[in-house]
């Protein structure tokens, strides 16, 4: 017999128990109720905000913060500063913060998912020189999960080219050097800073807070903290079909022992078998050249698989011995450990030649001489997406006789050189006879596209020295030092001549341009120099972005003792918002036509002439079309107001 259940009545316990039941089943539907989304921290690209960079750098993995624009610090900020020999005037945007005793600290807000940082900051040299080192504590959502060491044992040079790593050092007695007899040590101290990476072991959310505090028992007299990346890393990728491993080989990932021959006998063995070679997840320690020439190295991501050691490096073969060809290096990091500058020590992170279609990609190469010297002849090269940092000289230079390369999408940060270059060596005899025809040692048809480049200390951001049919376009380029400027052509150290043309095209620069020291005048963040001959192929300048120049937007110079001329320059749509000085500094015999510059913010005037240059108004051009009295010694730069951009 079936039963009918007559209805519930609804007696007050039971409406209390419905009402409770239906808040119950509600929230378990909804969730808890909607938090407030977590406060973000600032994101810069090169200290600017993102905007003023789109469609121009690298596309980086990581989300770049700034200290001096952190959550929170009971630092002290420094800055902004661009004297040179100063800690600010070498950090990213010129500022810094200081942190002074145990307990001080910069905290970071993320703007983004991480699961890995790295760090940019600056500790005291040792007394003697060779450095020290320092704890730092890192602090995830205000619980202390990781301690790194801080080092400046590969930091930290004195004196004049090429540099030395003894604070007592002094500079030979001579005209070129400016400073008052005698001079007091430690004498021009530079290249502070140094980037540690830090795998977090757990997942950090939009909104979590990254703190990095001296310990209370720090003794070190002082940290400088200046920018910190975050970053979501990948898992370790795994091996390729059919890679060779170079574990099985002997490779050693813990890095105890030297895995160097075993690294040879991976990459004989794949060439045999027409197969590539694996590095996996570890440390693996290479104290010398590693030759690479029709074979593919790739690693488990540059986070995860690491080659280090005392000269440790990947060479092509020299073109004098027929070249590499067919090389593909990628997602592996080269960490060395070069302290000091000796010009003739074949230490870079990459060498050699390597062309006929080769790539490296996805790199991380940290604390070599140079991060890829080139030298040629040869062609056929593409250089992408790789993060190249603390350099004591440049991070890449194509030399001699080397086309059809692009250099592209690649993260730059503290050099000691120019950052990236291709210098048109015209070798010679000593008798003084070239060894080949002046076209055989040019750069040509080579491309240098969306890079960022960071704080160079020495020279430029970016510089072409001779060559032919060049191209530089789409890049970022800031806070150049001594010595250089942003972006450079210049006939000088020994180059061919300028053929073709030569192309600036859709590049920002920011904070560009230094007071050199010896010539006591301002070198612009574009500029061009013809010390040994003149210039007159032509330069297409185009759609350019020049921002809070330091000295001049734009600046010719001519050599000495003979007056070279710059001719052939066509600057067509510019954006000058900012200049300490001139939008034009012109100090050489030329000629050039301007169309569509617009100018604002000019700390002095338009256009300073100390030769007869012709400036030619191809129309649609604004506020910079005075002369500035052509005074001795020029004016001083003026503090300029930040930066919108005119695009």
């Amino acid at each position: 017999m079936r039963v009918r259940h007559s209805p519930l009545r609804r007696t007050p316990v039971v409406a209390a128990l419905t009402v409770l039941a239906t808040v119950l089943t509600t929230a378990v539907t909804a969730g808890p109720a909607a938090a407030a989304p977590k406060p973000a921290g600032v994101e810069t690209v090169a200290a600017l905000p993102p905007h003023l960079t789109v469609g121009r750098g690298a596309a980086v993995a990581f989300a770049e913060q700034e200290a001096e624009n952190a959550a929170a610090t009971n630092g002290e900020v420094i800055g902004p500063d661009r004297t040179a020999y100063t800690l600010p005037s070498e950090a990213s945007g010129r500022k810094a913060v200081r942190l002074d005793r145990g307990g001080e600290y910069v905290e970071f807000r993320l703007t983004r998912r991480a699961n890995a940082l790295t760090v940019r900051y600056a500790i005291p040299d040792a007394p003697a020189g060779g450095g020290i080192t320092a704890p730092l504590d890192v602090r995830l959502n205000g619980t202390v999960r990781h301690r790194i060491t801080m080092t400046s044992e590969f930091s930290w040079l004195y004196s004049t080219y090429p540099f030395s790593n003894d604070p007592t050092a002094t500079p030979p007695d001579d005209w070129w050097i400016p400073e008052t007899r005698p001079v007091t040590t430690p004498f021009r101290p530079h290249h502070f800073y140094a980037e540690q990476r830090l795998l977090l072991g757990r997942q950090l959310q939009r909104g979590d807070t990254v703190r990095f505090e001296l310990p209370a028992d720090s003794t070190v007299a002082w940290a400088v903290l200046d920018v910190a990346d975050f970053e979501q890393v990948a898992r370790p990728k795994a091996r390729p079909h059919g890679a060779l491993p170079v574990t099985w080989f002997g490779a050693d990932p813990t890095g105890l022992r030297s895995s160097a021959d075993a690294f040879d006998r991976a990459i004989t063995a794949a060439k045999r078998l027409r197969a590539s070679v694996y590095i996996p997840a570890g440390t693996f320690r290479v104290d010398r050249h590693v030759i690479v020439d029709r074979v593919t190295v790739t690693g488990a991501g540059n986070w995860h698989s690491i080659v280090t050691g005392e000269g440790v490096g990947f060479y092509g073969r020299y073109a004098e011995d027929g070249g590499s060809t067919r090389v593909r290096l990628a997602d592996f990091a080269i960490v060395g450990s070069i302290a000091e500058r000796i010009d003739d020590a074949q230490v870079n992170g990459i060498g050699g030649a390597m062309g006929g279609g080769s790539v490296i990609e996805r790199l991380y190469i940290q604390r070599t001489k140079v991060g890829m010297w080139f030298d040629g002849p040869f062609s056929g090269l593409t250089v992408r997406d790789n993060v190249i940092v603390d350099q004591i000289a440049d991070a890449l230079n194509l030399r001699r006789g080397i086309s059809h390369v692009r250099v592209t999408g690649n993260f730059i940060r503290n050099t000691g050189d120019d950052a990236l270059a291709m210098w048109s060596h015209f070798v010679k005899k000593p008798d003084g006879t070239p060894q080949a025809s002046e076209a055989a040692d040019q750069d040509h048809h080579n491309r240098f596209d969306h890079n960022t480049i960071i704080a160079p200390v020495l020279a430029n951001g970016i510089a072409v020295y001779g060559g032919r049919d060049n191209v530089v376009e789409d890049n970022v380029v800031a806070d150049t030092v001594r010595e250089g400027g942003g972006l450079h052509a210049g006939y000088r150290h020994s180059s061919t001549r300028f053929d073709g043309t030569l192309t600036f095209a859709r590049n920002t620069t920011v904070r560009a341009g230094v007071l050199d020291m010896n010539w006591n005048f301002g070198v612009g963040a574009l500029w061009f120099y013809a010390l040994e001959g003149p210039m007159d192929g032509r330069i297409d300048v185009r759609d350019n972005s020049f921002l809070d120049s330091t000295y001049s937007a734009i600046m010719a110079v001519k050599g000495y003792p003979v007056a070279n001329s710059v001719i052939g320059v066509h600057v067509d749509g510019a954006c000058i918002d900012g200049a300490g000085t001139y939008a034009l500094q012109l100090q050489v015999e030329g000629a050039g036509t301007f169309t569509g510059v617009q100018a604002r913010n000019l700390g002095v005037g338009g256009v300073w002439r100390g030769d007869p240059f012709t400036v030619t108004d191809g129309g649609g051009n604004s506020g910079w079309q005075d002369d500035v009295r052509s005074n001795w010694p020029m004016d001083q730069p003026k503090t300029n107001p930040a930066p919108t951009d005119c695009r």
